[in-house]
């Protein structure tokens, strides 16, 4: 299919709760001069005052701000925001209440604002694309189905296929403590409904494509996309190096990185440590323990629980590594992957996330989430330091999941069809 010129595109609107992706969709749509819109829930430019605050109450404001879109028209709630969580907080909510009531609060205000630009676009010869994210989205098509407008869902995760395989782990490792709950039901009603108001449905891996054609979605309407990524700079010119041999003094070092929760794969990691016990290898576990440590573990020299770290301090753990090892469950994409090849650094991941690592190239795929796949890679790392200098010398481009090719993707979308 020709891909149709940028004055042929239609307008986008992007309606976004929260700062995913850095704003890579908004700012890609922009820089093609198709973004008519941002709707987010808060937007901080570094003159705000918020910026200026003590309290670390609303620290993560600070990040709710791209310079890219900085001339862009930008619609956010930001002083509603402050005001409902601090009500969450003094109401006491959490978990899915919290969650389900701030999706709310976002989509009543968000259809406020399409409702004044709506007039802006009723002129036009070609409607509005109307682009939001998953589960925060119904009360958004509804209205732009009113209007005439196309829908583009970015769904940003593998759906109820993911919790289905989340409530079966927990059910085969009870013995590990957590306070996970599965959605309600009425949570998945919703997003049954999104699904069939979109026109297009974007997910970033064949994964989550898999994933939600098991949940009943159409396969004709989904798109894969995968997620745009900017390394630092000073990631480029990173150089790796590797002993000749690993020892007792200097082991292979094992990164996890993220939540260390069931979904990521974290039994079938102590697993692979525990069938390693008296290899030289240790592993780091880095990220916000999701789950009560296992009691035999605490005795268990080889891994360390190192916890929940500031984004900050990641790279210094992306550069000490020998290998990084995501051996997800699921996930709708995995970023962490982008990040450890950024810095050059040889991955283990599940094919349970999006195709990042090329298996005996980059690194290795798991074709099985188990303590023993898990282990047989890491032996033949451990024994084969050069293997892990070629996997480190041919770590994916990231030109592939730049913000040029996302641009790219989002243009190529079979408009003809919607």
């Amino acid at each position: 299919m020709a891909t149709l010129r940028n004055e042929e595109l239609p307008s986008w609107i992007c309606c976004q709760l929260g700062a995913r992706e850095h704003y890579a969709i908004p700012r890609a749509l922009h820089q093609t001069g198709q973004l008519a819109h941002l709707i987010t829930d808060a937007w901080v430019p570094p003159q705000s005052a918020l910026n200026q605050l003590p309290t670390p109450l609303f620290t993560n404001l600070r990040e709710r701000f791209h310079v890219d879109l900085a001339q862009t028209s930008v619609h956010a709630f930001t002083g509603s925001l402050m005001r409902f969580e601090l009500t969450q907080r003094l109401q006491k909510t959490s978990g899915w209440e919290r969650i389900i009531d701030r999706n709310h609060w976002f989509q009543k205000r968000a259809v406020q604002v399409l409702n004044a630009i709506a007039p802006q676009h009723s002129s036009l010869n070609s409607p509005p694309t109307l682009f939001a994210y998953s589960y925060a989205t119904l009360e958004l098509f509804r209205y732009a189905k009113t209007r005439g407008w196309r829908t583009i869902l970015g769904q940003i995760d593998p759906g109820p296929t993911e919790e289905k395989l989340v409530l079966e782990e927990y059910a085969r490792h009870s013995i590990y403590e957590s306070s996970w709950q599965p959605a309600p039901p009425h949570y998945w009603v919703r997003w049954q409904e999104e699904c069939s108001l979109a026109d297009r449905i974007l997910v970033n891996s064949q994964w989550s494509s898999q994933a939600l054609q098991q949940a009943g979605v159409p396969a004709n309407k989904i798109d894969i996309i995968p997620l745009a990524y900017e390394p630092p700079e000073q990631a480029r010119d990173f150089v790796r190096t590797y002993p000749s041999a690993f020892s007792a003094e200097r082991p292979l070092r094992v990164l996890f990185l993220g939540q260390v929760i069931l979904r990521k794969g974290i039994v079938a990691l102590l697993e692979a440590a525990e069938h390693l016990r008296d290899q030289h290898i240790e592993f780091w576990l880095v990220g916000s323990p999701g789950i009560a440590r296992p009691q035999q573990d605490k005795v268990h020299e080889q891994v360390r629980w190192i916890g929940s770290v500031p984004r900050s301090a990641t790279a210094q753990y992306y550069q000490q590594a020998d290998i990084f090892l995501l051996p997800t469950l699921s996930d709708g994409f995995g970023l962490t992957q982008l990040e450890a090849q950024a810095w050059k650094l040889p991955t283990i991941a599940s094919r349970f996330c999006g195709a990042v690592v090329k298996d005996g190239v980059s690194g290795l795929i798991l074709q099985n989430v188990t303590g023993a796949a898990i282990a047989e890679a890491l032996l033949f790392c451990l024994n084969n330091p050069q293997q892990l200098v070629n996997f480190s010398r041919q770590s994916t481009s990231m030109e592939h999941f730049g913000l040029a090719t996302l641009q790219n993707n989002l243009q190529a979308l079979p408009y003809a069809t919607i």
